[in-house]
């Protein structure tokens, strides 16, 4: 395939993703960034992409790093803008324990992975603990930044986010499909209602995450672009330090990921107590596009002969993580007294991020615990690049 063709596609694949996530019910239940990775893996698998040696093959990896190297810095702030991270300090006592609750579990989860799997010859096993850090506590986003602060290699980033799909994909179907009365045995407590009702677009019953309706209206438009300069600043000045830094500290090279990507969220995060900013309109699709983006790039480079060794591997490491973090997660939600349902979007809000709240919520026919799951899910936004990157640090003394 010709390579403008590929790259064309690189660009014009979301936006028919972004289409058909309109059109049809089934595939909203299924997600956009799963639809991304199936279309860049169709191209791996098919040959459809420039072979090594080839005449196109570097020009086409140079435009692959381009993209990624870009896409997730301005997703980064777009995404968060709109987060009212005030409700940390309104949330109910029991949403925060099973936030934390949730946290805990997930990175002991992931550090007992660490040295239990280290011995299996994983390369790199700090860099996917990161990476399982990063996805399950708050989603994409926090996996796409992670790996771009700590440049891990996207092989290892696709067979990772892919296993992760294949394990976490059962999980939703179940809670769905009626796993939640299971929790509900377990954690047979009250739910605690919100003292004062709380109106806010943000939390409206509809599908309050990915709502691509009127994206390109008069209203609409000018106000998203404007927080797309604002995204584009904030990358300005994380490029900026880090060049400042790196000239002070003589790095060889300038431009440190780890550093921009912390800038960025952490200037992201503040602008969003600005309520101008927070209530720009649809700025987290704008933020989900860049993301698509990403995902089929990353997903486009897929090696299939790396499942013989390593990729089962990583299978193997994620499905630890995954049935330690919620077992785990459901003892100190028993010990805390937070109710099934109340764990069940907390557990998902970190694992899956805030736009899978809504269709679980609805499941379950409770619509109380609709804001607690997405104070949690929107607290994973914020704090799963930190925790990836410091858990990486940490592991890599080992």
């Amino acid at each position: 395939m010709n390579i403008w063709i590929v790259i064309s596609l690189y660009i014009l694949a979301p936006v028919l993703i972004i289409f058909l996530f309109k059109k049809y019910q089934l595939l909203q239940k299924v997600g956009t960034v799963i639809l991304a990775y199936a279309i860049g893996i169709v191209l791996a698998l098919f040959g459809q992409l420039p072979v090594a040696g080839s005449a196109d093959y570097n020009t086409l990896h140079s435009v692959q790093e381009w993209l990624m190297n870009i896409a997730v810095p301005l997703a980064i702030p777009l995404m968060l803008f709109n987060s009212d991270f005030k409700l940390w300090t309104k949330s109910l006592p029991k949403t925060m324990m099973a936030l934390i609750g949730g946290i805990i579990s997930i990175v002991i989860a992931v550090v007992a992975a660490f040295f239990i799997f280290r011995s299996w010859d994983i390369e790199n096993i700090s860099d996917v603990a990161a990476l399982m850090t990063g996805i399950y506590t708050g989603g994409t986003m926090n996996f796409a930044s992670v790996g771009k602060a700590l440049n891990i290699d996207p092989n290892t980033m696709t067979l990772a986010l892919t296993f992760e799909m294949i394990i976490t994909f059962p999980l939703l179907i179940f809670i769905v499909s009626g796993g939640y009365k299971v929790f509900r045995k377990i954690l047979p407590f009250a739910d605690e209602q919100a003292t004062r009702r709380r109106k806010h677009k943000e939390f409206s019953d509809e599908n309050i995450f990915e709502n691509y309706g009127g994206m390109f209206s008069s209203g609409v438009f000018p106000k998203m672009m404007l927080g797309l300069l604002l995204s584009i600043g904030c990358l300005a000045i994380g490029a900026g330090i880090s060049m400042l830094l790196g000239t002070v500290f003589h790095w060889e090279k300038k431009l440190n990921e780890m550093i921009i990507i912390l800038t960025i969220t952490t200037l992201a995060i503040a602008l969003s107590f600005n309520k101008k900013i927070r209530e720009l309109p649809r700025t987290f699709e704008l933020g989900m596009f860049f993301i698509l983006v990403f995902s089929v790039v990353v997903a486009s480079q897929f090696d299939i002969y790396s499942l013989k060794t390593e990729g089962l591997q990583i299978f193997f490491f994620i499905l630890f993580v995954m049935l330690v973090s919620v077992t785990l997660h459901l003892l100190f939600s028993r010990f805390s007294k937070v109710s099934g349902d109340l764990f069940t979007v907390a557990h998902v809000g970190l694992l899956c991020s805030p736009p899978f709240i809504p269709p679980i919520v609805s499941a379950m026919g409770n619509r109380k615990v609709l804001i607690s799951g997405i104070v949690i899910g929107l607290i994973g936004y914020a704090a799963g690049t930190y925790l990836g990157i410091l858990l990486a640090w940490f592991l890599g003394l080992f």
